[in-house]
């Protein structure tokens, strides 16, 4: 099963947080967007300075000055590596919308994937997963989702890649099964996922 081709287009518009932030934090943010836009030396500071700057508002700030900053992979892998978790989901939030090779993107993608924080699980099953995650991944990838309680509606392109997926409704008999078996309730949403693999 191919990944389905989301185009960058597509995206719902960068956010507007002039409601968000204070007139201090709208200046650090107008600021720092420029001085990422312009590759200017510490650019990568504000990144991480966004969490005490912005507040509730930080990882969309932080998306907004990677769209700016359009940073190499290597750059990108390094704030992610080095990154808290509110660094590293914003990256991954920020990989449909940067030009980033799939080697490098799918690297990171599968390193959020084998954590089992929720929030990173959600972030790194965007849009640039849709089109990059290869089909056996993307399979124990959703059912991770459902392992660990992070709602399928956070799967991009969830629809169109489970559509007709013989193999990912196999794993989910099974993981049914299990559950059944051991006394557990059977998620909702392997339900519904289950039902989009038998759409052609």
């Amino acid at each position: 099963m191919t990944a389905v081709h989301t185009a960058p287009e597509n995206l719902p518009d960068l956010p507007d947080l002039s409601d968000l932030l204070d007139a201090g934090g709208r200046l650090w943010l107008q600021a720092a967007r420029a001085q990422a836009g312009a590759q200017q030396p510490g650019w990568q500071l504000r990144f991480a300075e966004a969490g005490r700057v912005c507040g509730d508002a930080a990882d969309a700030a932080r998306v907004l000055l990677l769209a700016a900053a359009a940073p190499q992979p290597a750059t990108l892998t390094l704030l992610y590596r080095q990154g808290t978790a509110a660094e590293r989901r914003a990256v991954l939030t920020a990989l449909a919308r940067l030009d980033v090779p799939a080697d490098d993107g799918v690297a990171l993608i599968e390193d959020a994937l084998r954590t089992n924080d929720t929030s990173l699980l959600a972030a790194a099953l965007g849009p640039y997963a849709a089109r990059h995650l290869d089909a056996h991944a993307w399979r124990h990838a959703v059912l991770k989702c459902l392992f660990t309680g992070v709602p399928v509606a956070q799967v991009a392109a969830l629809a169109e890649r489970a559509r007709g997926d013989g193999e990912l409704a196999r794993m989910l008999r099974a993981f049914a099964a299990e559950r059944t078996a051991a006394g557990r309730t059977v998620p909702d949403d392997l339900t519904h996922v289950l039902a989009l693999t038998a759409k052609e």
